[in-house]
């Protein structure tokens, strides 16, 4: 058995409190203490003195490269495609399919809200994806 002192460890207590540890808990504090050393000296001599989770933008930037006009413009054609398709639908598979990949409902919960079968609402999204298709082919 080990004695600690408490004070050591949590810098809200403002007395010293020891405390008898096992020989196994005692180590492992010790081994922790080391390791929080360590990367002290490894941040001290490696210059790193940021954190991607500081929200100052640093990892967005590291993971999000900026578009290119071209890209811009050619995300912005095709949205505007899709959304020509979608309204080249009939009202029903248009309302389905919007429910289902925009909104991210499932097919069981529009045939719910709708009170139908849900083959049918499937069945209606197939279609709709169908029809969606050949007019964007016949588009292009």
């Amino acid at each position: 058995m080990k004695k600690i002192n408490l004070r050591d460890l949590y810098p809200f207590y403002h007395n010293d409190l020891f405390v008898e540890v096992s020989d196994e808990v005692a180590a492992a504090l010790a081994e922790a203490e080391r390791m929080e050393r360590n990367y002290i000296r490894r941040v001290y001599w490696n210059k790193a003195y940021f954190s991607l989770d500081a929200g100052d933008g640093i990892e967005h930037e590291a993971l999000f490269v900026a578009l290119s006009p071209c890209e811009l413009y050619e995300r912005k054609v095709t949205a505007q495609e899709l959304r020509a398709a979608l309204a080249s639908l009939p009202e029903m598979q248009s309302r389905r399919v919007y429910a289902h990949y925009i909104l991210g409902m499932s097919k069981v919960e529009i045939a719910r809200a709708e009170r139908v079968h849900e083959k049918t609402v499937r069945t209606s999204i197939e279609r709709g994806l169908r029809n969606m298709e050949i007019f964007l082919k016949n588009r292009i």
